[in-house]
């Protein structure tokens, strides 16, 4: 991968996604792309990026290759802890049986998965009206995602009573059950192209996604997400992360949680997502 080679490929990169790549991370790249190159049979990074400008099937596979998708079932366990211990008695309270969150970069699954489990046991009858919107850029990951089968390794951050609760053994991996996977909603999403969905959302998690763009890529995504936030809503976002000297529109209220600045807000609330 020549100099020449690296340029060209992180500033699509950018351009697609939004990701800014450094210098420092030229090593992932080169390990990332030359499974394509050994794929489609091609010799050097040359002809990869003369294929990446011809061939717009390629970029699907060009972003897949890049984006990083580690998680886990429960990370960041004092998010599920918020949402169960703080939130979901707020949300008992309100006349209101309408709930909608959104996992904005959901990768394989596990983050969604986590909260429709928090929630399932008092939200998901009663005629609560309960929907999670779980995104991602990656194609690949949502095929995973929307299976709900995980090797058992992955739920070793589970405790033995939600395993047995929530997941089947299925053919030597573990199947999310229905009555959680019917909750859950995948489809795929740039966080930089234009958003279909209306809100408000009561909760958002978008959790670490914002340290991989630049401080406008950032100010103009939280602002959207302001935009489909309902007034009494959450953003959740990851724990290195922070809305310091990116958005006046949130205050924190927690660890790496955040609600909105009502008197600096002057967006009309949106109508409902269906």
């Amino acid at each position: 991968m020549t100099t020449a080679n690296f340029n060209f490929i992180r500033e699509l990169a950018y351009g697609q996604t939004g990701i800014v790549l450094p210098e420092r991370k030229k090593h992932m790249v080169y390990s990332r792309l030359c499974r394509r190159l050994r794929l489609l049979g091609l010799r050097n990074f040359d002809q990869y990026c003369a294929l990446l400008q011809t061939e717009e099937a390629e970029l699907g596979q060009f972003i897949n290759a890049l984006t990083t998708n580690l998680t886990s079932f429960f990370r960041e366990r004092h998010h599920f802890q918020y949402l169960e211990n703080h939130l979901m008695p707020l949300w008992q309270k309100r006349s209101s049986k309408r709930l909608r969150i959104w996992s904005s970069a959901c990768s394989s699954g596990e983050e969604p998965y986590s909260i429709a489990m928090t929630l399932a046991r008092h939200f998901n009858r009663g005629g609560w009206d309960l929907k999670i919107l779980a995104t991602d850029v990656d194609t690949n990951v949502l095929t995973r995602a929307e299976a709900g089968l995980y090797p058992a390794e992955v739920l070793d951050s589970l405790s033995e009573s939600f395993r047995e609760e929530y997941f089947s053994l299925q053919q030597h991996q573990y199947r999310i059950h229905n009555d959680i996977q019917k909750l859950v909603y995948f489809r795929q999403l740039n966080l930089l192209e234009s958003w279909p969905m209306q809100g408000p959302f009561d909760a958002i998690f978008c959790r670490n996604v914002l340290i991989y763009f630049d401080q406008d890529t950032k100010r103009k995504i939280i602002s959207k997400f302001r935009k489909l936030l309902s007034d009494d809503g959450f953003l959740f976002i990851g724990h290195s992360e922070t809305l310091t000297q990116i958005s006046d529109e949130f205050e924190l209220i927690g660890q790496t949680i955040y609600k909105p600045r009502l008197a600096q807000c002057a967006q009309p609330q949106l109508r409902s997502a269906r």
